[in-house]
């Protein structure tokens, strides 16, 4: 990586804010440039390959040239570059997208509306659940469950429901109204001797406690996504969503999935309420929606909701929320192809196949001296580093942060994450098990040197 004055990286650093970055350390030490893509590959500025390990941010479902996506986004350009689903306007093709999520959706859902990220689906998804309760007379009905360590977005209000800290920090974050509860990763959150149902009850009853304290007739839904992202790819525990989904019946607390990572075949189903058993009464989608190609994003809403919603718009006298942008005809189109190519080459059959490949190796590193434990699901997984595997002593940050160096030193980009030190795949599902292979290959190498740095250094643990 070039750090030269006048570098592309240094310009974009010297005019560019760079979200999660350290805006004082891209001053000194310029971002990395990509400037090309194919397959499942990046290249930079100086034509160096890297195989992009986390699909750009969990998103590029099909890689990075995929000629049928590109052909919908031009045809449509020339068709008709912009218009607008506003009032009594519609585009050709933003219903039919629709009406193709909606047959294969998780559960029964009613409408669809689209949005241009995740964080703004999110974020709507807010607004939605309080004009809800407001049609249906229960104006106290309000307040917002997720959980410690969730992501859902950066908006006011999704970065409320989200639940990192330091998203929080002199941000004023969360808003009233926003609560947090158990973080379900059971390796580092279960009791000596707790069986995976036994963590999975003690959620779901602190849940039902927390509802109970602030009183069921205020609390109006609970998010979670079905395999939390950010926080490290924690996989679900045994029982955990039947068991969470059974407290939310009983005080009639809405369930919204937060589709945004899992969706569109990430966990080798479409969706990962499937995997898991979640029957969403609303639901939010986005990056592999149109493989991050073009921004969109989307809410899926249940009947009743959408019939509440009919109804105060009839009283009001207009449903009183919109976005210039979205269905925006492009987005649609991509989104549209991408829905059609995932079935017509058996994604999820390719998926399937390969992420038998993708879990044996990545949970070949559990025995590592440096691994603490791995996990995974269809073509999502972490390898959690851990100073010491029995007592789970954590190490100092710098050894993660040299780990994702050296990987991208050695031609793979993956991720880190701060909640559980762990390091995520979420490669490009187009991803054959030879690249399989050759990504865990990079890893490996890289793992082992920075355990020679570690041992030379004496990095150490975490104080």
């Amino acid at each position: 990586m070039s750090a030269r004055k006048n570098s592309t990286g240094a310009r974009a650093a010297a005019n560019l804010i760079h979200g999660y970055g350290n805006l004082a350390a891209l001053e000194e030490a310029p971002p990395l440039v990509i400037a090309a893509g194919k397959g499942v590959r990046v290249f930079d500025e100086d034509g160096k390959g890297y195989i992009e390990g986390i699909a750009g941010m969990w998103c590029a479902s099909f890689g990075f040239s995929e000629e049928a996506i590109v052909e919908a986004a031009i045809g449509q350009l020339r068709r008709m570059p912009y218009y607008h689903t506003l009032f009594d306007k519609t585009t050709t093709q933003a219903g039919e997208l629709a009406e193709k999520l909606k047959a294969i959706a998780p559960a029964p859902m009613s409408h669809v509306y689209f949005t241009n990220s995740g964080s703004e689906a999110n974020d709507t998804i807010v607004k939605l659940v309080r004009y809800y309760n407001n049609a249906i007379g229960r104006p106290k009905k309000k307040k917002f469950i997720a959980r410690r360590f969730g992501f859902h977005g950066l908006t006011l209000a999704s970065g409320s429901l989200t639940g990192v800290p330091i998203m929080h920090t002199d941000f004023d974050l969360p808003l009233p109204g926003f609560l947090h509860v158990g973080f379900p990763h059971y390796w580092r959150e279960a009791a000596p001797g707790e069986s995976e149902e036994a963590f999975s009850q003690r959620l779901a009853d602190q849940l039902d406690r927390l509802i109970q304290v602030e009183g069921p007739d205020t609390v109006a839904a609970f998010i979670a996504e079905p395999v939390m992202g950010a926080a490290g790819v924690v996989v679900p525990p045994r029982g955990y969503f039947e068991k969470i989904q059974a407290v939310l019946r009983k005080h009639d607390v809405l369930m919204i999935a937060d589709e945004v990572i899992c969706g569109f075949g990430r966990t080798g189903n479409m969706f990962g309420s499937d995997t898991y058993g979640i029957a969403p009464d609303l639901m939010t989608m986005a990056k592999g929606l149109a493989s991050a190609y073009q921004p969109i994003a989307g809410v899926m809403i249940s009947e009743k909701i959408y019939r509440a919603m009919v109804e105060q718009s009839r009283r009001i006298g207009m449903f009183a929320q919109a976005f210039t942008t979205s269905a925006h005809p492009v987005a649609v189109a991509v989104a549209s192809k991408v829905v059609d190519l995932m079935h017509e080459r058996d994604m999820l059959g390719h998926v399937r196949r390969v992420s038998q490949r993708f879990l044996e190796r990545l949970h070949g590193f559990a025995g590592h001296p440096m691994v603490g434990t791995t996990r995974g699901v269809g073509l999502i997984g972490a390898i959690e580093l851990a100073a010491d595997k029995t007592t789970k002593e954590r190490f100092a940050p710098i050894v993660k942060e040299t780990l994702r160096r050296v990987c991208q030193e050695r031609g793979l980009i993956i991720r880190a994450t701060g909640a559980t030190d762990a390091m995520c795949f979420s490669p490009p599902l187009i991803i054959s098990e030879a690249e399989v292979d050759e990504m865990f290959d990079i890893f490996a190498g890289a793992l082992d040197e920075v355990a020679r740095r570690v041992a030379r250094d004496g990095l150490g643990a975490a104080a």
